[in-house]
């Protein structure tokens, strides 16, 4: 498992869906996850810092695993299996530790309202080894750069992941 940052959002102009764009640590390398509208919003407003008015679905999964004195330990994307991403959350509650089956884009949002740390297969990333590289700089986040990355990602790396 390779920690991951989540580069940013990004809208798929061809089937007009958004698509959240993770990043492992260190490496030159992209996961586009393609998710649905109401969850990319959930995950905005959480890059964000924006407050909603009333809980949205995280809050209240967030306030529901607290009030259980739960706490969301990592998130992890763990497979990609006839065009559907998989995800577990790890959570752990009075000693005993906890998985559960759950999408990508709701284990996303959650792991931004928690803190916890989102880890991916490895191998979704299809690593090759001149990918590994120590003295790689670390990814800048402005909106600029990435909006240069995600040009320079090959064409075909999204056809791996289309719905």
């Amino acid at each position: 498992m390779l920690e991951v940052t989540i580069e940013g959002l990004a809208l798929d102009m061809t089937t007009n869906s958004p698509v959240v764009i993770l990043a492992p640590t260190g490496l030159n390398k992209v996961l586009p996850i393609w998710i649905g509208h109401a969850e990319a919003w959930g995950i905005a407003m959480q890059l964000s810092g924006v407050k909603s008015k009333r809980p949205l679905t995280y809050d209240l999964l967030e306030a529901v695993i607290s009030t259980l004195e739960a706490k969301v330990e990592k998130v992890e994307i763990t497979e990609l299996r006839e065009q559907t991403f998989y995800a577990r959350l790890h959570l752990s509650s009075n000693g005993k530790q906890y998985e559960i089956d759950a999408r990508p884009s709701d284990s996303i949002a959650l792991a931004l309202k928690t803190g916890a740390t989102i880890y991916v297969n490895e191998e979704l990333f299809h690593l090759k080894p001149d990918d590994r590289s120590p003295e790689m700089p670390p990814m800048s986040n402005d909106p600029e750069s990435l909006r240069e990355r995600l040009k320079r990602i090959n064409p075909e790396d999204f056809g791996k992941y289309s719905l």
